[in-house]
């Protein structure tokens, strides 16, 4: 049983003893917490939660709904919805933040309490180690029983979403009806079998394939939306002769696509091919994380613009976004964040972005994905042990390549001219997570290997 408090959240596996995994005590513990802190620190007494389809959904939102009310917090409970919707949600309603019930790419066995400010964005980790300080020492009191807090379901912002995307000016709805575009989803079922093909048809697209979109929970395969967990998917655009596969994870804020020819257009360049479109149409500054691909910094300096880089994680981003008025940003995992929208990954806007830039490119998607510099990205992991001492061994290997340029803000990122590697312990994992990419697979691939060769070499030393 794991669970991890972070950046990202309150994340774990369902069931086992309380402060080992995410049972029932740790959710009420960790809710109240949040909510006290959320109230407190807003002046506002109306929190917005909504979940993604994963089996403990419904046990872990009544959980968090009667720890909101026995709080004396007023509810408003989207049900079944995405987290970049929530994000959307929060500001409208006016209220002092938000909960989003999911573990994200996890499997089913995970689930997590995903928190947002009263912006609608994820908290802080100095609000976040407020929170868990909170909750350590059970610093909350619960309410009368005349002042329990109220709740409202609401389910009018599936609709109210996909409004906000249609108004977007870059968002050319027209342009996408004339493209005539076939479309074959994969929803891992879970809650983008319902916003996705909604959004679609509100885009103009007339003949959408809809593979695993019933949101009951049980993912037909690894919810990470990779390409070894995307084989079904490329099956169906051949079979179907689509124009293009879309896919997204349980809670709609990861995205990537397969292109008409079965291949994978790749994760890292969702980001890419948005941006590219935004940049086209509005110059500016773009930010990604340290382990996205270099393929977004030459896209946005032929474009005239800046590119920055942040440590990894979703608030670490939208703050660099926010200090250089970034136009566009996001993650290399297939998370599109658009300020003009909200600041938050958001899968259905990067959908009528990427449809829009498609329809107006006017050719297939595998010659749009050629278009773009050829980076391959290595991702690689090692399983953390008690007796690893991470900040040591990065130390470690900081020495060996002290000449080289290199980035301490996040774990380690070690440049190479074009080439990089980035080692970095994971915020939602208990894993060592090692990216590296080059000009060809196999160049990064060897570049990943010779480091965890130092890696083991140094643990060697280390015993």
């Amino acid at each position: 049983m794991t669970l991890i408090k972070s950046i990202s959240g309150i994340r774990g596996t369902i069931g086992g003893a309380a402060g080992e995994g995410l049972t029932p005590l740790d959710i009420v513990k960790f809710t109240s917490a949040y909510g006290s802190w959320a109230v407190k620190r807003s002046g506002k007494n109306k929190i917005v939660i909504g979940r993604d389809a994963r089996l403990s959904g419904d046990m872990v939102n009544n959980l968090v709904i009667g720890t909101l009310q026995g709080l004396g917090i007023n509810v408003i409970d989207l049900g079944l919805s995405t987290t970049p919707t929530v994000e959307v949600a929060v500001p409208d309603e006016e209220a002092a933040g938000g909960i989003i019930l999911t573990a994200s790419h996890n499997p089913k066995q995970w689930n997590a309490l995903k928190l947002l400010n009263a912006d609608g964005e994820f908290i802080s980790d100095a609000d976040g180690k407020e929170v868990l300080e909170i909750a350590e020492n059970s610093d909350f009191t619960y309410a009368g029983v005349d002042a329990l807090g109220k709740v409202t379901k609401d389910d009018s912002y599936l609709q109210k979403h996909i409004d906000k995307i249609l108004a977007l000016p870059l968002v050319d709805v027209e342009a996408i009806k004339a493209a005539d575009f076939k479309v074959v989803i994969d929803c891992v079922n879970s809650t983008g079998g319902i916003f996705v093909p909604a959004l679609l048809k509100a885009l103009g697209v007339n003949t959408i394939h809809e593979l695993y979109c019933e949101p009951d929970g049980h993912f037909p395969h690894n919810p990470e939306p990779l390409p070894e967990n995307l084989v079904a998917l490329s099956k169906e655009v051949l079979k179907n002769r689509a124009d293009i596969g879309i896919a997204v994870d349980p809670d709609v804020d990861r995205l990537c696509f397969v292109c008409e020819d079965g291949n994978v257009f790749g994760e890292e360049y969702t980001l890419v091919a948005v941006a590219d479109y935004v940049l086209k149409n509005n110059k500016g500054n773009t930010v990604s994380n340290l382990s996205s691909t270099r393929a977004l910094r030459d896209v946005t300096e032929s474009a005239g613009g800046e590119y920055h880089a942040a440590a990894v994680g979703e608030v670490n981003v939208v703050n660099k976004m926010k200090e250089v008025g970034a136009v566009i940003g996001g993650e290399g995992n297939g998370g599109v964040i658009y300020p003009e929208l909200h600041y938050g990954r958001d899968a259905l806007v990067g959908i009528a972005l990427f449809l829009t830039h498609l329809a107006k490119f006017g050719k297939p998607v595998s010659v749009l994905r050629a278009s773009y510099p050829g980076y391959f990205i290595s991702k690689n992991k090692i399983t953390l042990t008690p007796e690893m001492h991470i900040d040591a061994l990065l130390l470690k290997v900081e020495e060996k390549y002290q000449k080289q340029p290199h980035s301490t803000i996040d774990g380690l990122k070690i440049e190479f001219d074009k080439e990089w590697v980035h080692l970095r312990k994971s915020n939602t994992e208990p894993i060592i997570r090692i990216y590296s990419e080059a000009n060809s697979e196999t160049v990064a691939n060897n570049l990943a290997e010779k480091i965890i060769r130092d890696i083991k070499e140094i643990l060697n030393l280390n015993d």
